[in-house]
């Protein structure tokens, strides 16, 4: 080979690496565009090496990210440790724990979608080869990877971990989280904890760094993009201080840099068999219904077909087995001391029930990724065997029926029971409901209908939290059923569906109901129904007037113009008018 040739050679191969930032950085045209990056810290050979991106959701708004800044700088070091150059943005982190059952938990869906576009901007502006995204509360997760499949650039996601349980002084056997804070409201209301008593859960239960600590939506959509292949073995399993997840940062900074080596995308790993996967293993861990959600988006973004049938069928033979919160017993952080989830997944790999073919970020097969993986410790009572599952098929439920024609997400574990017929009691919001169950309102035999909190109609399809943990503290977890448009946050437990579509705001039979009218929710028929005539639901839907709009400025007004039912993800970016 002439030396003509070896340079050709080597500017292609270089070019390789650099598919996007060599257009951006190379040839005396782009020089303005170098100066610009001197005094952020380049230097002139780092113009020849892949430009790699960090997206850190780091913030003080929650505890869930307040540490994504120091993983950022070692997603950071990775990189660069491998032949990159990389360079640290962030993006936006809103805090559901905070504004649960406020007006701003309005804003929490919707940040899904500023969370995607931000880092969608950035990379795309700023010629990034690809990227490294951390996230630490739980829209920071499906907006991660709904940018990472929209842009198709060599990518892993980082999971910033969970948090240590919070304990009393006075009962340290006693572990809190989030949840034990919400449950203590409705314990007050109904006088079964001191004044006393719940201010010592409030200051205690949240005790540093970390994702909420149950299988709530953080752990979950972790749990789910790790079987997706997304993101390295474990990483979803790993407290969020531990040098563990500063490893797992590393690691992920340097794996960008192999992927492109090697010409791995997203897309390579982001099939429908790799959704199968993370539906799969996000029912054996008991996840938070708002996995249905995301994942449907983030099959959206990645041009994969996934319906909610696809949870049904899978949902048929996929037993769940994690006694995990907020219906088992456990956390997630007890679930990292034995092993995490890779032992689950190679137990459902041997199973049968996982695809073992899908390529991982690593390169490797999943099946190759956990030919090694030891199984859990002998005694330990977290992850429960096929032949004792905590429920032999899946917890969460798609139902239809005249009041969910396309569908609604029910989270039933069978402790709730499996059928509840009651009355009506109907609310336009969550705050008038809780007022309600707070002051005693709400009684056995009641099945509370929230609406117009859909992603049109609230808009922003806000998190049932409040109401559902007041229930439970009040001690009607098994009498009172919760129906809803707008959804629940993984934290939620007992009898509620959430989801409905279509939703009231669009005219959905959710708008229809009336109090007193009888409603049945039968998890075995898969059913949701309003037990009035034909001729009654039509007089009902020609009186129906559509309610004004709450927003019409902003973003909320933005994303309730834009925004797909529940049913298809509420996503905001399908069948745009071009």
């Amino acid at each position: 080979m002439n030396t003509s040739s070896k340079k050709s050679a080597m500017t292609k191969k270089k070019d390789s690496l650099r598919p996007f930032s060599s257009i951006l950085l190379d040839g005396p045209e782009r020089a303005a565009a170098r100066s610009m990056l001197y005094p952020v810290g380049f230097q002139e050979e780092d113009f020849s090496k892949p430009l790699i991106g960090v997206a850190s959701t780091w913030s003080n708004v929650t505890p869930c990210n307040m540490h994504i800044d120091k993983l950022a700088l070692e997603a950071e070091r990775g990189a660069n440790g491998n032949g990159g150059k990389a360079i640290i943005f962030n993006t936006i982190t809103v805090s559901d724990g905070i504004s649960m059952g406020s007006e701003g938990m309005k804003y929490s869906l919707v940040s899904r979608e500023v969370i995607a576009d931000s880092i969608e901007t950035v990379v795309g502006c700023a010629g990034m080869d690809g990227f490294v995204a951390i996230g630490g509360c739980d829209k920071n997760m499906p907006g991660s990877l709904i940018a990472i499949a929209r842009m198709n650039r060599a990518a892993v996601f980082v999971y910033g971990g969970t948090i240590l349980p919070g304990c009393l002084t006075s009962n340290p056997e006693r572990k809190l989280d989030i949840v034990s804070v919400f449950e203590a409201i409705g314990a007050q209301a109904n006088k079964k904890i001191s004044d006393a008593g719940f201010r010592a859960v409030e200051q205690c239960a949240i005790p540093g760094p970390g994702s909420c600590g149950g299988i709530y939506t953080a752990n979950t959509m972790a749990s789910a993009i790790e079987a997706l292949g997304m993101s390295l073995p474990n990483s979803s399993a790993q407290n969020a201080v531990s040098e563990a997840k500063r490893d797992d940062c590393r690691r992920a900074g340097a794996c960008v840099v192999e992927m492109l080596k090697s010409g791995l995308r997203p897309l390579d790993i982001l099939t429908k068999k790799a959704f199968e996967n993370a539906i799969t293993v996000v029912i054996a861990l008991g996840g938070s219904t708002n996995a249905v959600l995301h994942l449907l988006a983030i099959a959206h973004a990645a041009k994969v077909k996934l319906s909610l049938d696809d949870f049904t069928r899978i949902g048929k033979r996929v037993p769940v087995l994690a006694d995990l919160k907020p219906s088992g017993k456990h956390l997630m952080s007890e679930l990292v001391a034995i092993g995490g989830i890779r032992p689950l997944m190679k137990m459902l790999l041997d199973e049968g029930l996982l695809h073992g073919d899908c390529l991982t970020v690593t390169g490797e097969t999943m099946a190759q990724t956990l030919a090694s993986v030891k199984l859990y410790p002998a005694g330990q009572t977290i992850i429960q065997p096929f032949d004792r599952p905590i429920k032999k098929d899946s917890h969460l439920v798609i139902l239809r029926g005249n009041l969910a024609p396309e569908g609604a997400v029910a989270k039933l574990t069978g402790k709730e029971g499996l059928q509840f017929t009651g009355r009506a009691r109907v609310f336009n919001s969550e705050e008038s409901a809780l007022e309600k169950i707070l002051d005693g309102s709400i009684v056995k035999g009641d099945v509370i209908v929230i609406r117009y909190e859909g992603p049109r109609g609230g808009p922003g399809m806000r998190e049932m939290l409040s109401p559902t943990s007041a229930i439970m503290g009040k001690g009607l977890g098994k009498d009172v059923a919760l129906i809803t448009d707008g959804r629940f946050s993984g934290g939620s437990h007992g009898f509620v569906v959430g989801h409905i579509t279509p939703e009231a705001y669009a005219g959905g039979p959710l708008a229809l109901v009336k109090n007193g009218d009888t409603i049945t929710i039968d998890a075995v028929k898969r059913e949701l129904t309003l037990e009035i005539s034909a001729k009654e639901f039509s007089a009902r839907r020609k009186s129906w007037k559509a309610p004004k709009p709450r927003y019409t400025r902003g973003v909320l007004a933005k994303y309730a113009a834009h925004v797909t039912s529940a049913s298809e993800g509420a996503v905001t970016d399908k069948d745009l008018k071009l």
